[in-house]
């Protein structure tokens, strides 16, 4: 193992936490390696105006992280495994994933508010299953990260947004002037494909370096999610989820609500075959 491993991510505050999860991983599993951090600004960082619905945001959070694995400037990329596409560029492979944060979303609504009337994201996901329990509520568009969000929660953007727990957890923010929190139960709002992981990305090759930094459940976990992202065919403009807990995959597919599916073994060649027949139904 090379004494310095660079290591790329995004500027934002939850990706820094994140990043800094990662190095503290590293220095355990590799005592003595030098870590640096190469912060980056994505094309997703930087077009805070866009919808991503309408724009389409895959890659958009991970390929400047990917140009510089491929240039030789960083050794590991660190994302949030649920803004990575299924397909990488060549050359570029998983290296695995830190242990899992809480799974759950969270809804944030403003201090006062008895009724929600205006919910703030733009998340097709959650705005499928959030017109389950709040069938009456108008949708808004909210950018920006967790800080600047909340913020505009509190000063009346919105009657309330909807938050992932684990980037909450990784800023310490557990209360904010003029909101509250009120967490999501998996009955109510299925997680995004591989909400809750830190993703660690190397050049094709390079895995067995980094074994020692991968959670082997979460793997597990987030590999069969991937594969329902996969087969679904899903990006931003499809209101879809999937979570792999206890043997069993909760799903959500807005042509067909939501639906669970138990495997009886995890080898992936029948995980696959059990997601294409649920799938098969739901297109007949």
């Amino acid at each position: 193992m090379s004494k310095t491993i660079t290591l790329a991510t995004r500027k934002s505050p939850l990706a820094l936490a994140q990043t800094q999860m990662v190095e503290e991983a590293i220095i355990a599993a590799f005592p003595g390696t030098e870590v640096i951090q190469s912060q980056m600004t994505t094309t997703g960082d930087q077009r805070l105006a866009w919808s991503l619905e309408e724009k389409g945001g895959k890659g958009l959070f991970t390929k400047e992280l990917e140009v510089a694995m491929l240039e030789g400037c960083a050794d590991l990329a660190v994302h949030s495994a649920k803004d990575m596409p299924t397909e990488m560029e060549p050359g570029l492979v998983l290296a695995g994933f830190l242990p899992r944060a809480p799974v759950e979303d969270v809804l944030v609504k403003r201090d006062g508010v008895d009724t929600i009337k205006t919910l703030a994201t733009g998340s097709p996901r959650r705005r499928a299953q959030a017109k389950l329990f709040l069938p009456d509520v108008e949708f808004l568009e909210i950018r920006g990260n967790v800080g600047t969000r909340l913020t505009k929660i509190k000063d009346g953007h919105a009657d309330a947004t909807i938050l992932a727990a684990a980037g909450l957890k990784r800023l310490g923010i557990s209360e904010w002037e003029g909101v509250q929190f009120e967490p999501l139960s998996l009955n109510q709002m299925i997680p995004a494909v591989g909400q809750g992981a830190i993703a660690l990305q190397c050049r094709a090759g390079e895995e067995e370096r980094f074994s020692a930094l991968t959670d082997s459940v979460t793997d597990v976990a987030v590999s069969i999610e991937r594969e329902f992202l996969t087969m679904v065919e899903g990006g931003c403009q499809t209101a879809f989820a999937a979570h792999f807990v206890d043997n069993s995959l909760l799903a959500f597919h807005e042509d067909a609500g939501r639906f669970s599916l138990s495997f009886n073994s995890l080898d992936m060649d029948e995980v696959r075959e059990a997601i294409r027949l649920a799938l098969g139904k739901i297109e007949s």
